[in-house]
């Protein structure tokens, strides 16, 4: 599931700029081209991402018919990308009569002169409200909130809700410490400002494991026995003092993890014989204790320091090797997204990725939140997971909820009062973690953790995985699905996921049996078509660009679809072999422009 534990105010605008360079590849794919160059983040904003915005904003009033802004509207820029060949693409939220509008957003496409070139946006209805007077007071809302939402509720703030066709004048109410999440979250609850009644009830846990899953496996009696990769870290000349007496310096240790074994961490030395888990070299990227407490300050998190610049010993017994694990999950996947895409960090803004281990008591599940910029582990409940879930792909797969998140933010269309989320946009939110957690696997290319299209193959389930990209419907924890229906408007995000997840993997290695890195494969079809797949560099590289550009919070499958094919052509031509099998792969899982649904799902 896809959001933060910490709480968060959604609303708050950042910009994010970037501008084009060279793509460094760092994706193993068995295609041995190289995709064209894609950006990477700036540090500041320059006159010419500002004139981008400037003539984006300008140009999506002078459309309105298309991109169905209005006098009433104000434009935020939250995302501006530009191409190696000039073309921008510039991602709006709006207000409306100074109102935050949900489900308005929208990204505005320029050519290299700065002219119109063409819109993507959410719900495609005209916002426009006529009376912005409440029945219900701010204080009314609050106590609706805090009742729906089990805990304590923050201010009442008026919005715009513009989702599912509607457009309806609302409160939007943060509540925290709920009783309905599993370890005293979040919820976000918006009502209805003149009736009352509740619009969206959003968990703001960003779990790695739905409640659904995780009552089925207790129902079960089925307890995870992850397989580990004990080491101890050999005394190496990287975890000795630096030569330098400039403090605080960089400086090269080693860690003992629970799962791969003895790996190489990038550390601060404080003083002669004083290090501390905090990167330098990747935005300060730091992990510490969370002290068995759910903090809400990643500042009241403890610092790990040592003598030695050596951590942790492979085992509970040592509270830093949760952080060993932790720490090296992050910084490879900060890796991978910077090594393949030239994207600095998570928000694209230079800024490292922090985490808290040790989150909370009997905490069985990981978690991510943007707002803090922290992954949060739990140790395990004591019943069903037994060690901390710092799994190499789960932090690649949160983290990646992250990227969403400053990028598409791809909402769930329902959830239910256990947490549980429903629908086509955040089933495609949990298929890209999947994907690019996949991806930042291969990226990283551990021996102690061989890199493949299985998530969660570490855990110890019983099925010996939790999801797996080439015939998603062998998970049969979570129901996953291999193919689009109609059902897929209201199945359970993660079931939904292995739509898009399969069209990844057909796209990437083709249909059939082949075994990839020692595993076996054998991805099957709706209709018994071949598929021929392009490479994982490749289509790793279609689905990133499309997230980036051309998906907002609502897209869905066939949303996707033509998302990805508008990437493949902006890349490789409409003409291309990489555009045919895009199309090949989508309609391989039943997803064709001859099956698009028409109006209201």
């Amino acid at each position: 599931m896809r959001r933060p534990h910490i709480r968060r105010h959604r609303l708050a605008i950042a910009v994010a700029v970037t501008t084009a360079a060279t793509l460094t590849a760092g994706v193993a794919g068995s295609a041995s081209a190289t995709p064209p160059a894609s950006p990477v983040a700036a540090s500041s904003a320059t006159p010419a991402l500002q004139k981008a915005v400037d003539a984006a904003r300008a140009a999506a009033y002078a459309h309105a018919p298309a991109t169905g802004v209005s006098k009433k509207d104000t434009l935020k820029a939250t995302d501006t990308l530009v191409d190696p060949d000039g073309r921008q693409h510039v991602r709006f939220v709006r207000t409306h009569r100074g109102m935050p509008v949900l489900g308005g957003d929208l990204v505005v496409h320029l050519t290299a002169e700065s002219a119109y070139e063409g819109v993507t946006r959410a719900y495609r209805h005209q916002v426009d409200m006529t009376g912005t007077d409440p029945k219900l007071s701010a204080g009314e809302a609050r106590t609706k909130a805090a009742s729906v939402g089990k805990g304590r509720a923050g201010d009442a703030e008026l919005v715009v809700d513009a989702r599912d066709g509607r457009t309806t004048l609302a409160y939007q109410v943060q509540v925290t410490d709920s009783r309905s999440a599993e370890s005293g979250g979040a919820r976000t609850v918006v009502l209805d400002a003149a009736t009352g009644a509740v619009l969206s009830n959003v968990q703001a846990d960003d779990s790695f494991l739905s409640p659904a899953l995780q009552r089925k496996l207790r129902a079960r009696g089925e307890r995870l026995n992850p397989s580990t990769g004990l080491a101890t870290p050999a005394p190496t000349a990287a975890g000795q003092t630096a030569k330098s007496a400039g403090f605080p310096a960089a400086a090269k240790g080693t860690g003992a993890s629970f799962f791969v074994g003895s790996v190489p961490l990038s550390t601060t030395q404080t003083g002669k014989k004083s290090f501390t888990l905090k990167d330098s070299t990747r935005g300060n990227t730091e992990t510490r204790d969370a002290r068995d407490k759910e903090l809400e300050k990643f500042a009241d998190g403890k610092a790990f320091t040592s003598t030695t610049n050596r951590w942790g010993n492979g085992t509970t017994s040592n509270r830093a090797t949760a952080a060993v694990d932790a720490q090296y999950g992050v910084a490879s996947t900060l890796d991978f997204y910077k090594k393949t895409f030239g994207r600095k960090g998570i928000k694209n803004d230079g800024r490292g990725a922090r985490a808290l281990v040790h989150f909370g008591k009997k905490v069985g599940n990981a978690f991510w939140s943007p707002d803090c910029g922290c992954m949060l582990y739990g140790d395990g409940d004591g019943r069903t997971f037994a060690k901390p879930l710092v799994v190499l792909d789960v932090t690649g797969h949160e983290l990646s909820h992250g990227v969403v998140d400053a990028t598409a933010n791809l909402q769930p269309t329902r959830v239910d009062i256990e947490g549980n989320q429903f629908g086509e946009p955040g089933s495609l939110n949990e298929s890209l973690a999947d994907i690019f957690g996949s991806a930042v696997e291969f990226a990283t290319n551990n021996p102690k953790n061989p890199p493949n299209y299985l998530m969660g193959e570490k855990l110890g389930l019983d099925q010996k995985f939790l999801r797996r990209l080439d015939k998603p419907s062998l998970d049969k924890l979570e129901g996953t699905v291999d193919y689009w229906s109609k059902a897929s408007y209201d199945t359970e995000v993660h079931a939904g996921s292995g739509v898009s997840s399969h069209a990844y993997y057909l796209l990437a290695e083709g249909s059939g049996k082949k075994t990839i890195g020692g595993v076996a494969y054998n991805s099957p079809t709706v209709d018994g078509s071949k598929v021929t797949g392009i490479g994982r560099t490749k289509a790793t590289a279609i689905f990133y660009r499309a997230l980036t550009r051309y998906m907002v919070s609502t897209t869905d499958f066939h949303d996707a679809r033509t998302a990805t094919l508008r990437a493949a052509k902006d890349m490789y031509g409409a003409k291309s072999t990489e555009y045919k099998t895009v199309d090949k792969a989508w309609a391989a899982v039943n997803v064709k422009a001859s099956n698009k649904p028409s109006g209201k799902h």
